[in-house]
């Protein structure tokens, strides 16, 4: 007599959809604790600090799960010091992200410091002597020269050797930027108005001594030793069109109403 077999019962598997997404949503979490768990036991300027504990984990888990592509190309870190085109007296220090984006571009973003909670206050496009040259005379005065900045030491690299460093300046020294800050951190705890044109200092006797002594404390740098170390480094011809406020007359930025034009 034949014997049937008995169907076997299989286990129901779950959609993969839902698996993936589970899985997703987990690793997420695990990642944002962890984040969170790190960013407690480093203690140093943690951003979002007060924040809801739904946004926390949604930002942690964002960083952790998403690329951020033109971010993680910012291979340069710079510290200096910008005034505002129209005033000397209010200056500020300026961290620098630079992306080399072509051969004679660089551009940057700019922190008033490199930790966690720093607060976004501008950005700096650096091109060339010979594609400032190409720019036409009225655009030239929105830029100045970074030669001084190299030369006397303001300008620094953290962390950078020596030697890279000076490679790196022996390159940098006769290009311009233009830099707007869009963050009166001198003045207002909120980026109120709109962006302000910044220049660079050009000789002995402008930026605050006991600025920039505090900020070589700070990241362990020294100005006057920076300064010795890039001595050889030659001066470069600087376009008279830079630097526009040493003429006694400046440029800047002013909220202005227009017409709306709909088409």
């Amino acid at each position: 007599m034949s014997r049937r077999s008995k169907p076997i019962a299989r286990r129901s598997q779950p959609d993969s959809g839902l698996a993936a997404l589970g899985l997703g949503l987990a690793t997420g979490v695990a990642a944002a604790a962890g984040l969170m768990l790190g960013r407690r036991a480093s203690g140093n300027g943690v951003p979002g600090r007060g924040h809801p504990l739904k946004h926390r984990l949604l930002d942690s888990a964002s960083g952790a799960l998403q690329r951020k592509i033109p971010l993680e190309s910012m291979n340069t870190y710079l510290n200096g010091f910008h005034m505002y085109a129209d005033d000397m007296g209010r200056q500020v220090e300026a961290t620098h992200f630079c992306i080399h984006l072509e051969p004679d571009l660089h551009q940057c973003v700019i922190f008033d410091s490199n930790r966690a909670d720093a607060r976004l206050i501008g950005i700096e496009y650096i091109i060339s002597a010979e594609r400032y040259q190409r720019l036409p005379a009225e655009e030239k005065r929105l830029w100045h020269s970074h030669h001084y900045e190299i030369k006397s030491g303001q300008l620094v690299a953290p962390g950078i050797p020596k030697m890279a460093e000076h490679a790196y300046f022996e390159d940098l020294i006769t290009t311009y930027g233009k830099t707007f800050h869009t963050w009166q951190i001198d003045r207002d705890d909120f980026p109120y108005g709109v962006p302000q044109l910044m220049m660079a200092f050009t000789e002995d006797g402008q930026v605050d001594p006991d600025r920039v002594e505090a900020r070589d404390q700070r990241l362990g740098v020294s100005t006057p030793e920076c300064r010795a170390h890039r001595a050889d480094i030659p001066t470069p011809n600087v376009d008279p069109h830079a630097n526009c406020w040493e003429c006694g007359q400046s440029v800047q930025t002013r909220i202005e109403q227009v017409d709306f034009r709909r088409k």
